[in-house]
């Protein structure tokens, strides 16, 4: 997905829609090149994932979760995630840490 000042990759598991998905990871990259990535999630998916893990044992039971590239969105959907994406970039600038950089060197050491 192209915004005015980067491209927003989605990665969509085979059974996700794109108007409702809750639970998303992105790929961000700059017009300059610099990349971040994110994960997107709305509160109910966040719960149920807590949920989940209180049945596995995971994060004390549930107690916690941790995503370190978290942006919670209110609705579901990729057009409400790129629109939140857009609007952390317009406040925070382009040059900004407020999501977790990587670059190509990075990527092609995986």
């Amino acid at each position: 997905m192209e915004t005015a000042d980067f491209s927003v990759t989605h990665v969509l598991a085979l059974d996700d829609d794109a108007d409702t998905v809750e639970d998303v990871d992105a790929v961000i990259r700059a017009r300059n090149g610099i990349g971040w990535t994110a994960t997107c999630m709305t509160p109910r998916k966040i719960a149920e994932v807590m949920d989940d893990r209180a049945t596995t044992g995971e994060c004390a039971d549930g107690l916690y979760l941790r995503i370190p590239d978290l942006v919670i969105v209110r609705e579901g959907g990729l057009d409400a995630m790129t629109r939140a994406l857009v609007d952390l970039f317009a406040k925070y600038g382009m040059d900004t840490d407020v999501l977790p950089r990587f670059d190509d060197e990075e990527d092609e050491d995986r």
